[in-house]
């Protein structure tokens, strides 16, 4: 058909977002992504199963090969000053720094390289086994995506940047699949704090979850062969939850007020006391230990509770905290929020290791400190708590909802809704109390 004079040029075709999908290029993607899920997710597995050989090594084992009858009170400042002489050294001196920097957030932009792995592993195994106040979730996303990217760079050197980055992606995908009790909420996880969108979203997501299926049935595979379990986050007879009531809004209110303020405080140390410790990296990190191994002394003492408590990113505490919350008065609650949040701002400062658990932790004790107050059932405090201080922490809405709501079972998707408000809430907060970057000046004209 002839084109007339005022017809104008023919409309450009939309451009295809799943054109890359439908290629072979992608199909072979998706078969490195479940390959590469097998001994990544093994790689993980054994991480997590050696840090929890070490805890009751170094805090039961040695105090009584030592001639003690028991672990004495004081234990944990010995055992935190070496953690600190340990992780100081590392990031002085091997490549790649141990990973990023804790108290910055939860970083996953972009697959270390393979020459810093080492570094990231020794740092997070001194860090987790000597009961600083992180997580694992953190260097076993690095180490996913450094392994991963490193394993394909064997076999195909020259690589396109978006494939090593979809790579790196589900490297990582499978080495936190299972650590979070559901392998989507760690796609969750990832897809939010990176950022991405788009067909690039789904471009990513598909090679991701297929890896993090995969490794999920890999960590329960391997849990079962050896009997260690899958060092996952799960919660046991979770109490079951009555519908939310009016005044349990209003407490939604407080708790994601609170969490923000608390958040920001922890945060807004523990940047403070980076750059001191930056300046002297060996003695500062000896001396963050020294304050978090007091910390725990000093809860001890005075409660009778195990320092293991404020010790550790919580991660199998909480369970404990929930299950027998009876055995807590108000008062130990609010102690050990209190304890465990100094140790936690402290250990961000100087350590390497994850942001999330003791995020988590710390938000469950003080919904539990606060459902001593009436019109607060406690499994609604808890799951507001959870999510309110995840959210404040780490600024990722969609997965803090989820942590609160999938960890609680039926009873989670019950109290849902007011998860929803505490997380609204807390995250509106932490952005009103946290400034932002500052204005670059505006260019001046020349001429």
């Amino acid at each position: 058909m002839a084109v007339g004079p005022h017809d104008g040029p023919p409309a450009a075709s939309p451009q295809d977002p799943y054109a890359m999908v439908r290629t072979r290029a992608y199909a072979k993607l998706l078969l490195m992504a479940a390959l590469i899920g097998v001994p990544v997710c093994a790689a993980a597995f054994g991480f997590l199963a050696l840090v929890g050989e070490l805890e009751p090594l170094i805090y039961t084992d040695l105090p009584r090969s030592l001639g003690f009858s028991g672990t004495p009170l004081w234990w944990p400042l010995p055992m935190l000053a070496v953690a600190g002489v340990l992780v100081g050294l590392a990031i002085r001196h091997l490549p790649g720094g141990c990973g990023h920097e804790p108290a910055d957030g939860l970083s996953v932009g972009g697959a270390p390289t393979v020459a810093a792995l080492p570094g990231i592993a020794f740092a997070a195994l001194a860090t987790l086994s000597f009961g600083v106040v992180l997580g694992p979730e953190a260097p076993l996303i690095a180490l996913g995506g450094g392994l991963a990217v490193g394993a394909v760079r064997l076999v195909q050197r020259d690589l396109p940047a978006q494939a090593v980055a979809v790579v790196g992606a589900a490297g990582s995908f499978a080495a936190v699949s299972a650590l979070l009790g559901s392998p989507l909420l760690g796609a969750f996880l990832l897809m939010e704090a990176s950022g991405l969108g788009g067909a690039m979203l789904g471009a990513v997501l598909v090679p991701g979850l297929l890896a993090a299926g995969i490794g999920a049935l890999i960590f329960v595979g391997l849990g079962d062969w050896t009997g260690l379990g899958t060092f996952s986050l799960e919660l046991h007879h979770v109490p079951k939850a009555a519908q939310p009531t009016v005044p349990e809004f209003g407490w939604a209110l407080v708790i994601g007020l609170l969490a923000a303020v608390a958040a920001w405080g922890v945060r807004r140390l523990a940047l403070l006391l980076k750059g001191r410790v930056a300046r002297h990296r060996v003695p500062a990190s000896v001396a963050a230990g020294l304050v978090v191994g007091a910390l725990a002394v000093v809860f001890a003492a005075v409660t009778d509770k195990p320092s293991s408590e404020v010790l550790y990113s919580g991660q199998t505490a909480m369970g404990a905290l929930f299950g027998k919350s009876d055995d807590y008065s108000a008062g130990v609650l609010v102690l050990l929020v209190a304890c465990k949040g100094l140790a936690y701002s402290v250990s961000l400062s100087a350590f390497r290791g994850g942001p999330i658990f003791p995020a988590l932790f710390l938000g469950a004790a003080g919904g539990t400190a606060l459902s001593h107050l009436p019109g607060l059932p406690l499994t609604s405090a808890f799951a507001m708590g959870v999510g309110a201080m995840c959210v404040a922490m780490l600024k990722l809405p969609m997965t803090s909802v989820l942590l609160a709501t999938l960890l609680l079972g039926r009873s989670g998707l019950t109290v849902m809704p007011l998860v929803i408000v505490a997380v609204v809430v807390a995250y509106v907060a932490i952005l009103r109390l946290t400034p932002g970057p500052a204005p670059q000046p505006a260019p001046q004209p020349t001429g």
